[in-house]
């Protein structure tokens, strides 16, 4: 029956394992303390942690939170490093380190909710870093967005462009059309009087209809000069 002090520490690495970012598993054997401790202080230059556990423990804690895959890589002497901050950085110092100490080896991991194989594992250190891509990828933002300024300038001096020589065309017309408007205001004038002559005309008929009665009262006078 476990006693207290194993289920401390494996509430303790369960806490450890479910706040990391990521674990890789490494073979420390033939390694010195001296050896380890150094290695353990360049992990910290990038946001992990080094620790030397035993395999019942770390698969029991492992277990616990919700993690079996890991139970193939625990074995041999094993050191785990859980990874707070960019797992491409620390895996990089793990090979680092591997080339200094020929005996660390790294056995695989746990990522993003997935099982890591030595292979993988190591190749995430050929990997450019999190600054590096974050650094390539603000390059790439900040090129499109002088681009898209670049269009934006290019057509609105385009713009601007057609809307000045649209002014410059508005007199033009504007002139072409006046001498049209005036003669349509001068024909009506140049009509008036031949409506005059209509309205003479008709005068003229109505007046001699209302003299025309005059000889039959010259016949009635002729009339009466003959009775007497």
């Amino acid at each position: 029956m476990p006693n207290e002090t194993k289920i401390e520490r494996v509430a303790v690495l369960k806490e450890r394992i479910q706040g990391a970012n990521a674990l890789l598993l490494t073979e420390y054997r033939g390694l010195t303390v001296e050896e380890i401790t150094e290695l353990r202080r360049s992990l910290r230059d990038v946001d992990a942690s080094l620790a030397v556990i035993k395999n019942t423990l770390m698969q029991r804690a492992a277990n616990d939170a919700g993690i079996a895959e890991l139970d193939g890589l625990l074995n041999g002497p094993s050191a785990v490093a859980f990874v707070n901050g960019d797992v491409v950085a620390v895996a990089k110092k793990l090979k680092d380190a591997s080339k200094q100490f020929p005996s660390l080896v790294i056995k695989g991991g746990y990522m993003d909710g997935a099982p890591l194989d030595a292979e993988t594992a190591g190749a995430l250190a050929d990997l450019e870093s999190r600054e590096v891509m974050l650094s390539k990828i603000a390059g790439m933002l900040k090129s499109e967005m002088s681009r898209a300024a670049a269009m934006f300038v290019a057509t609105q001096s385009k713009f601007l462009s057609l809307l000045e020589a649209y002014k410059e065309k508005l007199p033009a017309e504007a002139a072409a059309e006046a001498p049209a408007e005036e003669a349509a205001a001068e024909a009506p004038a140049e009509e008036a009087p031949a409506e005059d002559a209509e309205a003479s005309d008709a005068e003229a008929s109505d007046a001699s209809t209302e003299e025309a009665p005059a000889p039959d009262n010259a016949e009635d006078n002729a009339a009466q000069n003959e009775e007497e």
